[in-house]
């Protein structure tokens, strides 16, 4: 059964990452901190689009904004997407266990049919 927190912060996590404009703004601020218009500057659309992204970002806490003045400095904060990863890398590591689980039964079911089979005749066939 699934907790209330954990799936929602994944979600919002993982919804934000679907995004090819959020995974690019994430990117420039793993180079560190940058103004909104440095930031939106080589994206093809309006500040008001970019201001929607770095929102579902905020949302899913994979940005901080912080106020210096009339400008508004966005940072990347990695710890949710850390959290994220870890959910990833244990899905993996559980598929990896059950499909090596199903290799080696497939393989014992293998041995065991080719330990039972009839021998070969040794001569040809008349």
């Amino acid at each position: 059964m699934r907790t209330p927190a954990t799936p929602n912060h994944l979600d919002q996590t993982l919804l934000a990452l679907a995004d090819p404009t959020r995974r690019a703004i994430l990117q420039r601020l793993a180079a560190g901190e940058l103004r909104v218009t440095e930031l939106a500057q080589p994206f093809a659309m309006s500040l008001n689009a970019v201001s929607k992204h770095i929102r579902v970002l905020e949302r899913a806490k994979l940005v901080r904004r912080r106020r210096e003045g009339r400008e508004h400095l966005l940072s990347f904060t990695p710890k949710r997407m850390d959290e994220a990863a870890r959910w990833m890398e244990a899905q993996r590591a559980n598929w990896t266990a059950r499909l090596q689980a199903l290799d080696d039964l497939l393989q014992a079911e293998d041995r065991a049919a080719a330990a039972s089979a009839p021998p070969h005749p040794k001569g040809p066939l008349r």
